[in-house]
């Protein structure tokens, strides 16, 4: 059986049923095309929301995620921590940029600006993510704040900076 992908009412409608499934206080972390979903309005789909827990652990998390799934035909992994991989590239100010997208009894969720999203899609530099970055520059991310981010990562020396940069330059030509 073919699982359907997620939009944004398929989002809510997860994170509500994982809200009434918990006990305690879940802070989720959401990144990708989930938080250009939830928070900026794109009229993607997804197979997955991208967060990051706090409070339980993915491991914690995973019997209730893939029931969750199981009831509503979507992935398994529906709710997964896989862009963590990329959050080295976030600046000490992110946090200011968050935007809540839920917040229920237990669970309270925050997605990235999206500033923050097209950084991390530029490090990722997939050529499916070229479509998302020219939407959120497009939705009004500001660049001199990414190009700042860049700029700072760069003197640190962080590992895929001018891969990043080149992939953002690449896609600015295309503009």
């Amino acid at each position: 059986m073919e699982r359907q992908s997620l939009t944004h009412l398929h989002m809510t409608h997860a994170l509500d049923m994982l809200d009434k499934r918990i006990t305690i206080k879940l802070d989720l972390l959401v990144g990708g095309g989930g938080a250009m979903v939830l928070a900026h309005d794109f009229p993607l789909s997804t197979m997955d929301i991208d967060a990051i827990p706090k409070g339980m652990t993915i491991e914690e998390l995973s019997p209730i995620i893939e029931d969750i799934g199981n009831q509503l035909n979507i992935p398994l992994d529906w709710l997964n921590p896989y862009f963590s991989t990329f959050t080295f590239v976030l600046d000490d100010q992110y946090q200011s940029r968050l935007v809540t997208v839920f917040e229920g009894k237990h669970l309270s969720a925050k997605a990235l600006g999206k500033e923050d999203i097209l950084l991390m899609k530029c490090f990722a530099a997939r050529d499916k993510d070229i479509p998302h970055v020219l939407a959120l520059i497009k939705k009004g991310a500001e660049l001199d704040e990414v190009e700042r981010q860049l700029d700072v990562l760069g003197q640190k020396n962080t590992p895929g900076v001018d891969r990043a940069s080149a992939f953002l330059d690449d896609v600015l030509g295309q503009i």
